[in-house]
């Protein structure tokens, strides 16, 4: 095991090569991820612009849900990050077994209450052709099963990350891919079950990495605990510090994603087809930020170890190389978006009103992919280090000012194409405060490294 920790260890060696070594296997994780989601989009495209919009509705929720599933996830990364780099084992493990029992709970509440309420959620979106709304309810009811899979499955990927060992969350996606790229077209087609089926194959592949990742932290030959239980008596200070550190970042997801909600509510008012132009567009535009996002998880690891270890010039110079990434990443993206928005909309659906749509969404969105990418950076360092509440202010603020921004625009003579405008504006601006304000924070950190370890998290 300490041969294990040695190669895992961010707070020694090449700066770059640590954050290549974590940042790669989580990025190809998020890819996984968006993959899966892509998958899902090809095959019901093939059924039509109303079943892509079924199951973009229905994902609305499990979007929203998906910030319940943050507060164990960031809980075990930071807690796991910092202590790690403290040199304390015994800590680490409290923080990833509190975060899993708080995980498992939360996923069963929001599974349940998903399934109770799952008529008047799709009624939210004032769905008038009824087939589509149908299917809404069925696949909501359906993939919300999965939910305490995924909820526990981020706790054990946050601590494997926070160890600085990302592989094995992108090993256990690997897996989950391949069981929804066979299941998606078998259930889907061979068994006739349409949308149902869709959801089925995503609860399949949940099922499946959670089951590898569980193995990974109990059996497996690099975990970070000798002796991990999933169950355990509860530790009510450990689980005041998860809270206190994840709760801004669980209500700011949760929030996005009920703003989000809103700017599709306002979408359906342009009829289904529009619908399922922004969820396809969504999701292309999820290499972006999902990528971005694994990155900063790269990064929320890499600062968590060396602010445990009080290593202040080597979170400085950390985070000036993440920055050059993110620059070339969004840029890359950029490109791809704006000249390639037509053929890749192509790929997913053959409705030409929905890839006309799809063209005008890449182009307009293509515009906010360098600053979305960048912000990660200070998100990450943020959050490494304990502040989680201040990215968390920036990104609901700017969201709240994108539903304000596309009620208005969507009925000017813009229309469906100022809701999308409102997307890159507020992005653009968000991003941009929240790169000055970290400028501004990081002026107040030590110059110097420190002797001693800096108390737990959030003090400077």
């Amino acid at each position: 095991m300490s041969e294990s920790r040695g190669k895992f260890d961010l707070t020694t060696g090449s700066i770059l090569q640590k954050l290549v070594m974590v940042a790669v296997p989580i990025m190809g994780t998020q890819f996984m991820l968006m993959t899966y989601n892509l998958v899902d989009m090809f095959w019901l495209g093939r059924l039509g612009s109303g079943a892509v919009a079924a199951a973009g509705a229905a994902g609305m929720y499990m979007w929203l849900a998906n910030g319940l599933m943050m507060m164990g996830r960031m809980g075990a990364e930071i807690g796991c990050s910092q202590n790690f780099g403290r040199g304390d084992m015994e800590k680490a493990l409290q923080f990833s077994q509190n975060a899993f029992i708080l995980s498992l709970s939360l996923g069963l509440f929001a599974m349940t209450t998903i399934i109770v309420f799952r008529i008047p959620l799709v009624r939210y979106f004032g769905i008038e052709d009824m087939s589509v709304a149908s299917d809404a309810v069925e696949y909501l009811m359906l993939v919300a099963l999965g939910m305490p899979f995924q909820y526990t499955t981020g706790v054990i990927s946050g601590t494997f990350n926070g160890s600085g060992n990302s592989r094995i969350s992108f090993f256990g996606n690997s897996i989950g891919l391949l069981v929804n790229v066979i299941m998606d077209p078998l259930l889907i087609f061979t068994f006739n079950m349409g949308v149902a089926g869709a959801a089925l194959a995503t609860v399949f592949a949940q099922f499946s990495v959670m089951a590898f990742l569980a193995y990974s932290i109990k059996r497996g030959k690099t975990r970070p605990f000798t002796n991990y239980r999933f169950f355990r008596k509860p530790d009510f200070a450990v689980l005041r510090q998860i809270f206190k550190w994840s709760i801004p970042i669980s209500m700011e997801s949760m929030f996005y994603a009920f703003l989000s909600m809103t700017v599709t509510k306002f979408i359906a008012e342009f009829g289904y087809q529009a619908m399922a132009a922004s969820r396809i567009g969504g999701q292309i535009e999820s290499l972006s930020w999902l990528i971005g996002g694994g990155y900063g998880s790269a990064v929320t690891a890499f600062v968590g170890q060396n602010y445990g270890a009080g290593k202040w010039k080597r979170i400085r110079d950390g985070y000036r190389s993440s920055l050059f990434a993110m620059v070339c990443w969004g840029a890359i993206v950029s490109l791809i978006l704006y000249f390639g928005g037509k053929f890749i909309f192509m790929m997913f659906i053959a409705e030409n009103e929905v890839i006309e749509i799809g063209i005008i969404y890449a182009q307009t969105i293509a515009l906010a992919q360098i600053p979305a990418n960048v912000a990660v950076v200070p998100s990450g360092t943020f959050k490494g280090i304990g502040q989680t509440i201040k990215p968390s202010i920036v990104t609901v603020s700017y969201n709240v000012l994108r539903v304000v921004l596309a009620y208005f625009l969507a009925r000017t003579s813009l229309g469906l194409t100022g809701i999308f405008y409102a997307y890159t504006i507020t992005s653009v601006l968000g991003n941009t405060a929240l790169f000055i304000w970290y400028f501004l924070s990081s002026r107040k950190h030590p110059k110097i490294d420190e002797s001693t370890n800096p108390q737990v998290c959030g003090n400077i």
